[in-house]
């Protein structure tokens, strides 16, 4: 396993040297842009992967991910809406770190309230996934409402952010998510232990005797703050995490995150860096990072369930 780590910091170290030098023209607004981007694909990767490796650990399941819970759709959703009553010409709309807080805040603030209302009535993890699936079609339905009444001059607005994009992405932006970021792993640190509890199930949690309800609780909020995080930053990656996680688990082949964590986020940035490479060098930026990760991650998530049935 040791090995493992050692080629894959080696090659996302290369990947990370050859994405800033290449065609590089000694320019330093390039050179502060790419390393800007490289940051911003770290940041990315982080949130995702550990978000979704800890999702999965909480609910026993391999091939959900965060964004069941409806925060990429309410991330739209916001977008849309800021375009349809402020219009695209608004430096509220255009503006990148007002956009970032505002997002940010719904997102977070409908985490808090969303889980604050299910736990207090002490609904399972189940209730949980169906009521976000049921949000996130409502938070769907209401962009497509407000798409539909809007200019169209406008809504190329909406649908530049529909996709993850790397670019533009300003320094106060990149401080402020990396700061979040270390603030929440500091948070997580302790909790790998724990964590390896919670993968063997409930039952199995609550009678090794960890409090199984205050940890799922505590986890899901940081799960969804990692995701509005990364989400508000880029925008949304759907099949990412899916695609990270459940190939370090066929690497790893083991249960302790402390081993887990920081090997699919070693995947995670080696994934990300190759598919903006992808998008810069063979298809010219004809396409999106998300379209191609979300088109590879949607094979595998065929993949795993065909897998499934057959076991």
């Amino acid at each position: 396993m040791r090995k493992i780590f050692y080629l894959l910091i080696f090659m996302v170290c290369i990947l990370s040297l050859a994405y800033i030098m290449i065609d590089f023209d000694f320019s330093m607004y390039i050179f502060k842009k790419r390393v800007l981007e490289l940051f911003s694909i770290i940041l990315v990767s982080i949130c995702i992967s550990v978000s979704t490796i800890i999702f999965q650990t909480i609910t026993n399941n391999k091939i959900l991910t965060p964004s069941i819970i409806g925060l990429d759709s309410l991330y739209i959703l916001i977008q849309t809406l800021l375009v349809f009553f402020l219009s695209s010409g608004n430096i509220s709309v255009i503006n990148q770190e007002i956009n970032f807080f505002i997002s940010l805040s719904c997102m977070i603030i409908f985490t808090l309230i969303f889980y604050k209302i299910l736990f207090k009535s002490n609904a399972n993890i189940y209730f949980i996934l169906l009521l976000g699936l049921i949000f996130g079609t409502l938070f769907s339905s209401l962009s497509l409402f407000f798409e539909v009444l809007i200019d169209p001059n406008e809504f190329m607005v909406v649908q530049g952010r529909m996709f993850a994009s790397f670019n533009n992405i300003q320094v106060e932006l990149i401080l402020l998510s990396c700061a979040m970021l270390c603030f929440i792993l500091f948070l997580l640190l302790k909790d790998f232990k724990y964590l390896d509890v919670l993968s063997l199930g409930r039952d199995n949690a609550i009678n090794l005797g960890i409090s199984y309800d205050y940890f799922v609780k505590k986890n899901l909020i940081f799960v969804a703050i990692l995701i509005s995080i990364s989400t508000a930053l880029v925008g949304p990656i759907t099949f990412l995490g899916l695609l990270v996680v459940n190939i370090t688990y066929e690497i790893a082949k083991t249960y302790k995150h402390a081993i887990l964590i920081p090997l699919t986020i070693l995947i995670s940035v080696f994934v990300l860096i190759s598919g903006v490479f992808i998008t810069s060098k063979i298809f010219h930026f004809n396409t999106t990072i998300s379209v191609v990760i979300n088109f590879l991650g949607g094979i595998y998530f065929i993949y795993l369930i065909l897998k499934g049935h057959r076991i």
